[in-house]
């Protein structure tokens, strides 16, 4: 398969899941954390600076004029002024033709925080979609992030919920399909502050030919060609790779049992260092 022209950047994101009570949407300023940390600037220089078009997708939020305008604001503080916010709330949006017009004009889309469910709910099976694999596959020049709730529904595989982040036994997690953009990884976020390493884990277990990616909060990762990737941002990227598993009971035992894994691998990528997808080895870190 060729490998796709485009950029992904995927972020750990800080902002609370789903709606926000009345008292945390009085301080959203301080969800969002990592404009502060050089990820949004890195986007704005990925997509070669000053006159680029960005369009925010707010699909995930249930507060999407206060998650829309937080991002309007912040890319503002960059020096962006091409900027619009698409509210694309419900599924009937991604099959319109004003929708489909800004999303083929655009340089960059973010897709904000929020519920991931709301996001494949929307995009599955539409044009949009369609869209914007087609543009990824095939535009150097087209970036797509998203943060929080929007990069974990970047990959096939999505964690949908868990009930309980810090059990390793089967049937904790919940999977469902994601947009697909990104075909053999599996994603997290707020990973370290979580403590959401159990349920990335059992993700993989489920998926063993996939790899695990953890977000920490201000983190993010630069995926090219769907290959490499690069941390960005303030924290840690937790890489969990199955595909050496010698042992693997999730197949064999029943919901509620404890997981047994033999030659899980971990790697931790702080700033700047780089990992290789398809070898699995690190790559030569960005100075």
């Amino acid at each position: 398969m060729q490998k796709p022209k485009g950029k992904i950047v995927a972020i750990g994101g800080n902002e609370d899941k789903g709606t926000y009570p009345s008292p945390a949407e009085e301080h959203l300023q301080t969800h969002l954390r990592f404009f502060d940390h050089g990820i949004l600037k890195r986007i704005h220089d990925e997509l070669h600076g000053l006159g680029t078009r960005i369009e925010v997708i707010t699909s995930a939020s249930h507060i999407p004029e206060q998650m829309g305008q937080l991002y309007l604001d912040a890319f503002l503080k960059l020096g962006c002024d091409n900027v619009g916010v698409l509210y694309m709330q419900h599924s009937d949006t991604a099959q319109d033709d004003y929708f489909l017009e800004r999303i083929k004009k655009a340089d960059g889309l973010m897709f904000t925080g929020g519920d991931q469910r709301r996001i494949s709910e929307v995009f599955l099976g539409s044009p949009a979609l369609e869209l914007l694999k087609q543009r990824y596959q095939q535009e150097e020049k087209f970036l797509i992030s998203g943060t929080s709730a929007g990069a974990m529904a970047l990959s096939k595989i999505m964690i949908e919920e868990s009930r309980d982040d810090n059990a390793l036994v089967k049937g904790m997690v919940r999977l469902q399909e994601g947009m697909g953009l990104l075909e053999d990884l599996v994603i997290d976020t707020h990973f370290v502050n979580r403590r959401r390493m159990p349920r990335l884990i059992e993700a993989i277990s489920a998926y063993p030919s996939h790899v695990g990616i953890g977000l920490g909060e201000d983190t993010g990762i630069l995926i090219r060609e769907n290959e490499c990737i690069e941390t960005i941002g303030s924290g840690l990227v937790v890489v969990i790779d199955g595909r050496h598993l010698e042992e693997n009971n999730f197949t064999q035992i029943e919901q509620g049992e404890p997981l047994c894994l033999e030659h899980l691998l971990l790697h931790v990528l702080p700033k700047g260092r780089r990992y290789n997808l398809v070898t699995g080895e690190f790559m030569d870190e960005v100075r």
